[in-house]
């Protein structure tokens, strides 16, 4: 677990802030004033890749940073499962504890299916949502002209390495792994990696143990262990889709596949609005911070008070 000062070269700067209240110290930014804007990261990234987003949007907001059990500068308890179900469970409890209500998410990757995961659950405290390079599981369903979320590079390498090991024996080592993993997720900004990044990125993995949540979340969707969780979650649906929402798309993304990111999120909201970022892969935050930022702007000042 990286340590609570850490600074990163300045980079970043957030007082560290801990909740017990889901059975391990989970860590979260809280910063700001208003309406609570929740930031919800992937895999196998952590509140970090928010570093350019807290400043501008907690000039007019309230920003909570959660890290996701088993990642950035929350524990890695070793005798906890990490599925979607405790991820939201995990949420939930913060959630909870912070007294949080009238929330605007903002997801990407697998900060979506756990934050669509909360919402349908507990719609009364979600005010708005911000989708970026991820999916909600509700907005395709039945559809047969689609590609399976499996069938996206990202995927076909999982199970690929699962067959061989591969996929393990990556996963574990991402202290030392991670720029390559992030890459065949789809970064593409690799101007701007330096040493601070990867440090950054690599410091919640130092020994395979703590590797336990990055292993465990591209296995739950690839080898169908969430089927039963989203399932449970239909009865929400019409809530959510009653919710303002917006997504941000990088087009380049090689995790989720944009046809279906896109086709799910017009699903469910075929009149909301749709960014299409052309040079950005699955990592937004990184390769078109400004795009993200500017668009999240906009969207918050179109809501009403």
């Amino acid at each position: 677990m990286i340590q609570a000062d850490e600074t990163f070269d300045g980079t970043w700067r957030y007082t560290p802030r801990f909740c017990s209240a889901a059975g391990f110290q989970q860590h979260y930014v809280d910063v700001g004033d208003g309406r609570p804007v929740v930031m919800l990261h992937g895999q196998p990234t952590w509140g970090y890749i928010y570093r350019r987003f807290i400043a501008p949007i907690a000039a007019t907001h309230r920003v909570i940073v959660p890290d996701h059990m088993g990642f950035g500068k929350s524990q890695t308890p070793q005798d906890r499962e990490y599925t979607l179900a405790s991820h939201v469970a995990n949420l939930t409890a913060l959630i909870d504890a912070l007294d949080l209500r009238d929330i605007t998410l903002v997801m990407q990757d697998w900060g979506g299916p756990i934050g669509i995961g909360y919402t349908v659950r507990h719609p009364e405290r979600v005010h708005s949502l911000v989708l970026m390079n991820t999916v909600c599981g509700y907005g395709t369903a039945g559809r047969r002209d689609l590609p399976s979320p499996i069938e996206s590079p990202w995927f076909r390498w999982i199970l690929e390495g699962q067959r061989t090991g591969r996929t393990e024996a990556v996963l574990s080592q991402l202290g030392s792994t991670i720029l390559s993993v992030m890459q065949i997720v789809g970064l593409e900004r690799l101007d701007r990696v330096d040493p601070t990044f990867i440090r950054a990125y690599a410091a919640p993995f130092a020994t395979p143990a703590e590797c336990k949540g990055a292993i465990a979340f591209p296995l739950d969707l690839a080898l169908g262990r969430i089927r039963d969780f989203v399932q449970d979650g239909l009865a929400g649906v019409l809530d959510l889709k009653a919710k303002p929402a917006i997504l941000i798309e990088g087009m380049l993304d090689r995790a989720i596949l944009p046809i279906l990111a896109l086709a799910d999120f017009r699903g469910l909201w075929p009149d909301r609005p749709v960014i299409e970022v052309p040079g950005a892969g699955h990592y937004i935050q990184e390769d078109a911070p400004e795009v993200a930022v500017a668009a999240i702007q906009a969207f918050l000042g179109t809501l009403q008070p």
